[in-house]
């Protein structure tokens, strides 16, 4: 059956549902389900039947079938509230209508099911915040109903298509701005949604909400001072709300005042001991400081109280150097499949179980694990491998040889920014450490600048209907392209401290490594390369927070692999002598001889603190913050070893860059 006839009889079964015609809407729902037993809507609707014919335990089996299918359900999550209410079950109902809201805060049913059980449990606080909830999405104009269910869904292009219809009838209205501004965010077209968000704020000044996304927008975009400055007007708005103090703490955090930071996330403890995420947040800033032994205690902390909160339990493996005991490997055992935990949570919590059993030489086991974590992470993921191909190829159609002889006079002539680019987990933070070390260089953050200018001119391709980026620079002028180098320059200003040159470590840039030679075309680009099979799996296992959606599927990782060698090779061809590869493996081996050759290519006098790179004290925010304050060791290079077993499919994939790699060591 193709996926439009499904969809048909889908159709056609709902109007059995609706018109209450229960066992035939089964007798076709079961057919369905013999084709395709993980068909989410099927087994939805079959929920559904089964709990209006009262067959309770049918119902639930159809629903923990979908809810392990798609832990993000919505509509799932109502279900079982309503299923339990059915059942005469108001706590387990109200928490499971909470849980539908949080998915998807459109699903007016599930209010009313909160307000109802909590007055229910006689719980009036709990009664209000759904009943404010409840008036606040009946007051909302219906098409941004309708927005905010699609965004839910993650249908994207539908919601911004009617979000953009309403808005063109009510250019003013603030909740459909800041809709837009969301799904922005989540296309990656960040400048559309600061500035929605910036106007927003200038039409309502003391809508919360729309302040509070405002501030996360300039985070995003790394505006640190600014969204600083956004988060003292909420504070000030009110200086005891819990809500400013943490995230006021958060902006502190990110202009690097940890100990300011510290101070506002203990004054959110004196109100709410025991919160759970603003312990996990103290930890961060703990770690982040280089207070690792702190970092372990607030995480634990974190946990006492709330043995479910997954994030502390991966923050304390991600601290790389952190060993689980054994009780704290039960409690985590013990969270498997927790029906009340979201589904971050439960991502959290087998990525950190991987860590724990790997730790313990248990490799099959992690290895599940790792896998469990992934495939969860994957569900939320809408990333096309096959598309990004596509999209990498169209990099190296385009810039050519020729395309860089014509256009050799353009760009900004600045030569501060080093640039270090390659797959995550391939020894990047290592390189910025050694670098940073130096007196000539500040070292910085993933800075999202250059993929953001290439998203704004994809979008300006596809507004303008003439070009798809990246051929829209082929109508670009020399000064619009130095134009665009004198942007980044100017944006990335603020995470400079007055050195000379600076370190831009955003590993995906090498997709962008043409545009960045024509901005800045005196700008060092150095390749972190790693060993394939150790590189893939290091990030197999790391759970990052956004930005690489590649690493969360073995075949996907190992095509991105492939794909990320053959541009390079295009790099490397086009703008012979331009670009540096400095392999992992090698460094290890050779500190001396590698620090000098990076050195020496970057233009930078030798100077001995670059060999001592662990002794330098700088905030460090990637996963190898830990690692990279001690002296190399050998003992990481060959730790993917422990999995041959289960990564024998991606060593296939990835035969021939493992004997080009291999052979580059040799």
């Amino acid at each position: 059956m193709t996926a439009n006839e499904t969809a048909q009889q889908l159709q056609s079964i709902q109007q059995l549902v609706a018109s209450e015609q229960f066992a035939p809407a089964l007798e076709q729902l079961k057919s369905l389900l013999d084709e395709d037993v993980d068909q989410p809507d099927a087994l939805y609707m079959a929920a559904v039947c089964y709990r209006y014919l009262r067959q309770w335990q049918s119902a639930q089996s159809y629903l923990d079938h979908l809810l392990q299918l798609a832990p993000e359900h919505g509509r799932g999550h109502q279900e079982r509230g309503h299923l339990f209410r059915a059942q005469q079950m108001p706590g387990a109902a109200l928490r499971s209508y909470q849980r539908a809201c949080q998915i998807n805060p459109a699903l007016e049913a599930s209010w009313r099911g909160q307000l109802e059980m909590a007055l229910q449990m006689n719980d009036e606080v709990q009664a209000n915040q759904a009943r404010h909830q409840l008036q606040r999405l009946q007051a909302l104009p219906k098409p941004l109903v309708a927005v905010t269910d699609l965004l839910a869904q993650r249908k994207l292009v539908k919601a911004e298509n009617l979000c953009r219809q309403f808005l063109q009838q009510a250019p003013r209205h603030v909740e459909a701005m800041r809709l837009l501004s969301d799904i922005g965010v989540r296309l990656g077209a960040m400048d559309d949604a600061e500035f929605l968000l910036e106007s927003a704020v200038l039409f309502e000044p003391d809508n919360q909400q729309v302040r509070i996304d405002y501030v996360q927008v300039l985070r995003k975009r790394q505006k640190f001072t600014d969204a600083l400055s956004q988060a003292k007007l909420l504070l000030d708005s009110n200086q005891d709300n819990p809500q400013f103090q943490s995230l006021y703490a958060i902006e502190l955090m990110q202009t690097g005042d940890y100990t300011g930071a510290l101070v506002y996330f203990d004054k959110v403890l004196a109100r709410l001991p025991g919160d759970a995420v603003t312990l996990t947040s103290r930890g961060h800033a703990l770690k982040t400081s280089g207070q690792q032994e702190e970092a372990v205690e607030s995480y634990r902390m974190a946990l006492n109280g709330h043995p479910d909160h997954g994030e502390a339990y991966y923050s304390l493996a991600n601290l790389k150097t952190y060993r689980f005991t054994a009780a704290e490997v039960n409690r985590m055992r013990q969270q498997e499949g927790s029906v009340s935990a979201n589904q971050m949570s439960q991502v959290y919590l087998m990525f950190a179980l991987g860590k724990a059993h790997e730790d313990l030489g248990e490799y099959s086991t992690a290895f599940d694990y790792y896998r469990q974590g992934n495939d969860l992470k994957r569900a939320q993921s809408g990333y096309d491998a096959q598309k990004m191909g596509v999209e990498l190829q169209a990099q190296a159609a385009f810039f050519s040889a020729d395309v860089f002889k014509s256009r050799q006079h353009s760009g900004d002539p600045a030569a501060d920014p080093i640039f270090i680019v390659g797959l995550p987990r391939a020894g990047s933070t290592l390189l910025e450490q050694i670098l940073a070390s130096h007196s000539l260089v500040d070292g910085t953050l993933e800075l999202p600048n250059i993929l953001s200018i290439a998203q704004s001119l994809r979008r300006r391709g596809q507004e303008e209907g003439n070009a798809e980026y990246p051929t829209i620079i082929a109508d670009m002028s020399a000064l619009e392209l130095r134009e665009l180098g004198e942007k980044y320059l100017a944006e990335t200003a603020i995470h400079r401290q007055g050195a000379p040159y600076f370190i831009d470590k955003m590993p995906n840039n090498f997709r962008h490594v043409g545009l960045i030679k024509l901005i800045l075309p005196n700008a060092k680009i150095i390749d972190a390369r790693r060993h394939p099979m150790a590189c893939c799996f290091s990030g197999y296992k790391q759970l990052f927070a956004e930005g690489q959606e590649f690493s969360y599927d073995l075949d996907d990782l190992g095509s991105y692999y492939r794909d990320y060698v053959q541009l390079m090779d295009h790099w490397q061809a086009v703008l012979p002598g331009d670009i540096l590869q400095v392999n992992y493996e090698q460094v290890v081996a050779d500190l001396d001889g590698q620090v000098r050759r990076l050195l020496d290519y970057c233009g930078l006098p030798f100077e001995p603190q670059a060999l001592e790179f662990h002794d330098t004290e700088r905030s460090v925010r990637t996963a190898s913050s830990e690692q990279v304050r001690q002296p190399l060791y050998r003992d990481g290079l060959d730790q993917w070893r422990n999995f041959e077993t289960e990564l024998q499919p991606l060593e296939a994939q990835l035969g021939e860059v493992i004997q080009r790699h291999e052979k580059s060591l040799a």
